[in-house]
């Protein structure tokens, strides 16, 4: 009797699955579909993205590598520049470091646009972000107010960035270049009482406030 009752209730289950299917049949086949074309989708995008990295890893160690060998540097500027462009994580970083290690642009305004496309990239590894934006304002210091400077550095400052110390300094430094001795000791003794300051960082302020003001 059991199990008599037991081959219903699974003949009774199959027939279920078999009106469920049937009358479900188009939504299940269109599911089925959508997964394998967002899986192959998936697969696709990873495999155009590494080709794309391999291609400009190649356009830019080219760039480098022959770079001694030009006779003119315009067209390698213009390469790098598409590279900055690409808002890649790796090599648009490096072409920016790149252009200003050799000077090949010195439009103040030009260098800041091409500080901000690969500050803005996304994703970019904060640290990173944090070190092309202290970047900036090493490249600004020599000519911007100090209000501009400041507000280049307020990410940075605002946050328990590995950069805070070196921002702190470098702002220091340039206050002090200002005759602002009063603003600079202030920041030299921030630096030192910031717990996760750099050790050579906080080593040179420690300097400098004997050095410059002691008294």
């Amino acid at each position: 009797m059991d199990e008599e009752i037991q081959i219903i209730n699974e003949s009774a289950r199959r027939q279920k699955f078999k009106n469920f299917f049937s009358k479900n049949r188009k939504y299940i086949i269109f599911l089925i579909s959508a997964i394998i074309i967002l899986v192959l989708a998936y697969f696709v995008y990873v495999e155009i993205k590494s080709r794309n990295q391999i291609k400009l890893a190649e356009k830019y160690n080219n760039i480098v590598n022959n770079f001694q060998n030009l006779q003119s540097t315009e067209q390698s500027t213009k390469e790098l520049i598409k590279i900055i462009e690409k808002k890649n994580s790796t090599y648009s970083p490096l072409a920016l470091y790149f252009i200003l290690d050799n000077e090949l642009i010195s439009e103040k305004n030009q260098i800041n646009k091409y500080f901000d496309i690969v500050i803005s990239i996304n994703p970019l590894e904060k640290e990173i972000k944090n070190l092309n934006i202290y970047k900036k304002a090493i490249f600004n210091s020599n000519f911007e107010d100090e209000v501009d400077l400041v507000e280049i550095l307020r990410p940075i400052m605002n946050s328990e960035s590995i950069w805070k110390s070196h921002s702190l300094f470098l702002l220091a430094e340039y206050f002090y270049s200002k005759k602002n001795k009063a603003e600079s000791k202030k920041l030299l003794n921030e630096i030192i009482n910031y717990e996760n300051s750099n050790s050579e960082i906080k080593l040179e302020a420690q300097k400098k406030l004997t050095r410059d003001f002691s008294e």
